[in-house]
């Protein structure tokens, strides 16, 4: 385990990133959601594009348990894997529902340039990648939308109760918990290996904090 006497590798990745992931929090979208102005034809655009991004995610959280060291491992890109497909996809069909967007409607919908460079930076992470380098790739999504979820969640109580429940959802301890265990794996992969594989480790972590930045943007641009 890591000594937390010390700085934890994560702690340091956070503190590089820290200007790509306040301007996530102050993005117009994202303060869109808690100020209930956000207008819906922009989060439909993110309700469908994440939906995409959730598929390939669980693609590469299998990955990451066929490339596993160990049986621990394993079973929690696994139940990662298994926590999308049985919960969060369900929620994100129920609330396109109330926007308007049916099932056919997300699952026909074409990745835009930012999500699909996304992902393809993690299905190559997940492919080709040292230990390290996966986990610190989702760690912006899972990390990343559970303190912006606790951030907003510290604000009055968005007007729009369907952005409201979306706060609540990634604030709430289910997604802390999950984002707890990618950076203790992060942090514990990177503590084993090299210099050189903590500086790849680093570089997709950069790379997925950026990307997380664009899909706010493109969702913003992409209205209508």
């Amino acid at each position: 385990m890591t000594d937390r006497t010390e700085k934890r590798f994560s702690d340091e990745l956070r503190e590089e990133a820290a200007e790509i992931w306040q301007a996530q929090l102050d993005h117009p979208f994202v303060q869109g959601l808690a100020a209930g102005t956000l207008s819906e034809d922009r989060f439909r655009v993110w309700l469908r594009q994440d939906y995409g991004y959730l598929l390939a995610y669980v693609r590469v959280a299998s990955i990451g348990v066929a490339r596993a060291r160990d049986e621990a491992t394993m079973k929690r890109f696994a139940e990662t894997a298994h926590r999308v497909l049985d919960m969060e996809l369900d929620l994100h069909r129920g609330y396109a529902a109330e926007f308007g967007v049916d099932t056919a409607a997300l699952e026909a919908t074409e990745m835009n340039a930012a999500n699909q460079a996304y992902v393809d930076h993690l299905m190559r992470t997940a492919l080709l990648g040292e230990p390290a380098e996966l986990p610190a790739a989702l760690l912006p999504c899972l990390w990343g939308y559970t303190w912006i979820g606790e951030e907003l969640d510290k604000l009055p109580t968005s007007p729009e109760p369907r952005y409201a429940r979306w706060i609540e959802l990634y604030a709430s301890e289910r997604f802390r918990i999950v984002s707890d265990w990618c950076r203790e794996l992060t942090d514990s992969l990177a503590d084993e290996g090299s210099v050189h594989s903590r500086k790849r480790a680093r570089h997709a972590f950069m790379i997925s904090s950026r990307y997380e930045l664009a899909c706010w943007e493109q969702a913003w641009a992409e209205e209508g």
